[in-house]
């Protein structure tokens, strides 16, 4: 194999082997513009985007441990990467494709050391990003305290409100 091939295999599969998710991505009428705005948007979302051909993606897939299937590798093939939130790279792939109508079609995925089928990445990216459901839980925790603290306020008002009936009724006698 010459040197570049075996430069290009070694970083295809460092990232295959650095990232916690991956996209195989068929791609039709992606100028050079929208695949410089999908690459932007993939990485505001901690992801990247390679075109990769075919052959040196199969044998890095190899060398990676990862199996896939050559016939599935039809037309151009891109692969994308997540290397912090899978679930936000996800999303911004299929909100990019759905937003640019650009001819995306999700082939397979990774996720976590486990291969997933198109419709298993689709069901990945409507989950709830980290964040979100960092946000869900905090709001788990919050919700029995402020209730506590909504019952404790409306028994020392109802208190000050008993005091103050009180205080009426003896002045008006």
């Amino acid at each position: 194999m010459r040197e570049e091939k075996q430069l290009l295999l070694d970083e295809i599969k460092d990232q295959i082997d650095g990232s916690t998710a991956l996209v195989l991505t068929r791609y039709n009428s992606l100028t050079p513009d929208l695949s410089a705005e999908f690459r932007n948007s993939l990485r505001d979302a901690g992801g990247s985007f390679s075109v990769v051909r075919k052959r040196i993606l199969l044998k890095a897939a190899e060398a990676s441990g990862l199996a896939l299937d050559s016939a599935m590798l039809q037309g151009h093939i891109g692969v994308v990467f997540a290397t912090e939130d899978p679930i936000s790279t996800m999303k911004a792939l299929f909100a990019f494709a759905k937003e640019k109508e650009v001819t995306l079609e999700v082939l397979s995925g990774q996720f976590e050391g486990r291969l997933c089928s198109a419709q298993e990445v689709k069901t990945i990216s409507e989950l709830p990003s980290q964040d979100e459901m960092r946000a869900q839980l905090l709001g788990l925790f919050e919700a029995p305290m402020s209730q506590t603290l909504s019952v404790m306020e409306a028994l020392l008002t109802s208190i000050v409100y008993c005091l103050e009936n009180k205080s009426q009724e003896e002045g008006s006698k």
